[in-house]
Order: structure tokens, then sequence, then C-alpha cells
């Protein structure tokens, strides 16, 4: 059992919460508040319209296609369980406590409306192997290069990934449900992120740009037929209906990517900055034509440019839907976090991208984990119960 001094700590929750209220406080206030006409008064505050509910229970968790496009806000929370800790029931708790946070219901919420809050919840391999030793989610990640983790940043038994709209009900909702674990976790690392302004990409797609100014996310499993094949796991039935997750944070050269010029930028990724349509030309969700050259034989996508390393027909692997978050700290990067239903998809693509993509030139790995995402979850089902007698 795992000593509860291990937890957050209640100042660390309230400097967190502080800034965050400030952080929306700040962003409330617009240059045309006294502008011409007002003489200074204040204006009636018009308050922002609330985003829709998404529905916690279902075959599939909420927080990985829905909703679509992805909230603005996140914060995953990775942790061990206790030796003697049983995982069943508190995958069941955990469960209710998403029920009661996301329908507005539960008190430590404060106050504040749950809107679009989503709650995903996830097992490491650790468990999962005591559920199976061949299920889906018992393998561990390979090491790569361009990795600077430090041992409790590799690895965990819990992924609690909570995305919202609204900014201050991320770390309410999750010090509700570390309230909940109390002592039978103890916390590995945690990591907030948002999501840049969202750029229409195709027909009902949209992405966010990240951190070196590229569109993010633009190529996935994003219609039914590619998330069935790509996506979701339909078997065994103790996961079916969950997926894979690789969760990996990592640091930007910001400096030394911003000096190259534009073109230089460009053949890194493979992209336009400005439009996101591929170098090779045509709509910004086609794919690249890798085959496309200038009349002097040089290929349009350069060899080493991302979205030709890390191609699903070149790598001979399926789609992953991706998820990029823009942090600042510890220091400025990515929260990358994929979805897929084989794990090969996300290895085999990154030992491709390891030999030769040149965006990898810019990144430095420091923190990294698969889990499981479990199964959808209702009233009659606990969160789970496929894998773990929730009854202890």
């Amino acid at each position: 059992m795992h000593r509860a001094d291990h937890r957050p700590s209640r100042r660390a929750f309230l400097d967190a919460t502080g800034a965050m209220m400030a952080a929306g406080l700040t962003a409330g206030c617009t240059a045309d508040s006294a502008g011409p006409g007002r003489h200074g008064a204040s204006a009636t505050a018009v308050p922002a319209s609330t985003p829709a509910p998404v529905p916690a229970l279902g075959l599939h968790q909420a927080g990985v296609t829905l909703p679509q496009p992805a909230q603005g806000n996140l914060l995953v929370v990775v942790a061990d369980l206790g030796t003697t800790v049983s995982a069943g029931p508190l995958l069941a708790e955990l469960g209710t406590t998403v029920r009661t946070l996301t329908s507005g219901t539960d008190p430590r919420l404060l106050g504040l409306a749950p809107g679009d809050l989503t709650v995903t919840v996830g097992v490491g391999p650790r468990l999962v192997r005591a559920a199976g030793a061949k299920l889906p989610g018992a393998a561990e990640l390979p090491r790569f290069s361009r990795e600077r983790i430090a041992p409790g940043a590799r690895g965990g038994d819990l992924l609690i990934q909570i995305c919202a709209s609204d900014p201050l009900v991320v770390p309410v909702a999750a010090a509700a449900l570390l309230d909940r674990a109390g002592d039978r976790v103890r916390e590995r690392w945690r990591q907030s992120g948002r999501r840049g302004t969202n750029v229409p990409v195709g027909a009902d797609l949209a992405a966010p740009r990240n951190l070196l100014g590229f569109i993010d996310g633009i190529v996935g499993p994003h219609t039914a037929a590619e998330q069935r094949r790509d996506l979701w796991l339909t078997g065994p039935p103790a996961v079916a209906g969950g997926t894979l997750a690789v969760v990996r944070r990592m640091e930007l050269d910001l400096p030394r990517f911003a000096a190259l010029s534009v073109a230089e930028q460009e053949a890194v990724f493979g992209r336009r900055r400005a439009s996101g349509v591929p170098l090779s030309g045509g709509a910004v969700a086609s794919g690249p034509d890798l085959g496309a050259k200038t009349p002097d034989g040089r290929y349009l996508v350069p060899a080493n440019a991302h979205v030709r390393r890390a191609h699903a027909n070149v790598v001979g692997a399926g789609l992953m839907l991706r998820r990029s978050y823009s942090i600042d700290e510890p220091t400025p990067g990515l929260l990358f976090i994929s979805f897929q239903n084989d794990l090969r998809t996300f290895t085999a693509t990154l030992t491709h991208m390891d030999a030769a993509d040149a965006l990898l030139d810019f990144t430095t790995t420091t923190a990294t984990g698969t889990f499981l995402i479990l199964p959808g979850f209702d009233r009659q089902r606990p969160l789970g119960a496929g894998l773990f007698d929730v009854h202890g």
C-alpha cells in the first residue's frame, strides 16, 4: 500500500486551479469593454454558450472519437497501483465518479458546469498481463532513440485522461478522481496541454496547429470504416470496444526550428505551413503523392519529410488516431497521444521514423507509456468489468 503523501498536495491543486482561473479571467477582458460609446462603463458580460455534454456511458469510453473536434484543454495523469490493491474495485469506483462528474451531480465540481468534460481511463501492461498474458495491451513499449526519460516517467499502471473546453473543470475533475482513488495509487507524472485553434481540413474535419506552426492530426482513421479497421479492438470479448493508447511527452527545439526558412520548415513536414497542403499538391486532407517529382527528378515530398517517413503505406501499418497538445512546462513541447488497435502500428511507424525523419531532429521524448483504454461501461457493466473482478 502506497502512502498518502505521494498524492498531489492540496497546495499544488490550488496553485494549478488558481493559475487556470487567472488565465480564464484574463481571457475574458476584451479590448472593447470600454470602447467608443461606453464612456468607460463596464459592459454586461455575455456568458459563453456551454458545450454540449458528451455521454460517458456506451460501447466506447468518451474522449477518443467523441467529441469531434476534441476539446481544447487536457490533463493526463499516469499512476501506479499499490502492490496489494485490486484493480477491479478501483476501476469500478473511478467509473462511478466519471459518471457523476460528467453528469454534473458530483459536489466536488464545486458548482462548475461540466460542459463537454470527458474522462478516459486506461490500464498499463502490468495490469493487463495479470488479466491475460496474450491480451492486447500486455506488451511494453520498446525503447527508441532521442529519449531522455527518467525511470518514473516510463510506463505506469493507470492512465487518466481528462479533457474539457473549460480549463477550470479539468483540474477540479482530476482532484475528484484522485480523491476517490486515495492512497491506492501513487502518481508518477502528469501533464496538462492545450490545442490550438482548429482549422478546417476537409468535410466535417478540423485539426489544430501545433507549436511549430503546422496543422497537426490531418491523417487518421476518421471514417467509421477506418475506425473499425484500425482503431477499435474487436476481441477478445474482455477488451472489445477498447483501444490501445501511446502517450509521449516531447521537448521541442523551437529556436532551432524557427531559425529555418519557411521552405526548410515545410521540407521537414512535407506540407505547406500556411495551408497544410502536401508539397506534392492536392487538397489538405488528401494523402501526399509520394512519387511526384520536379522536372529535374527531385521528389516534391523529400525523402526524409515527416509525412513520407510516417505514411501508413510506406510503413506497412494501419492508421493512428493522433492528438498533439502544446505544453509549456516543464519545457515547451508536445504531448503526443495516439490511439490504435495494434501496438505495432505505433512501434513500426516510430521505428521507420527513427531511421531518417527530419522532424525527430527537433524532438526529445521525456515521458512515455502505453495503455489499454478500457471498453465502455454503463450502470450494469462497471468500468473494467470485462478484465477484472470489480467486487474484489
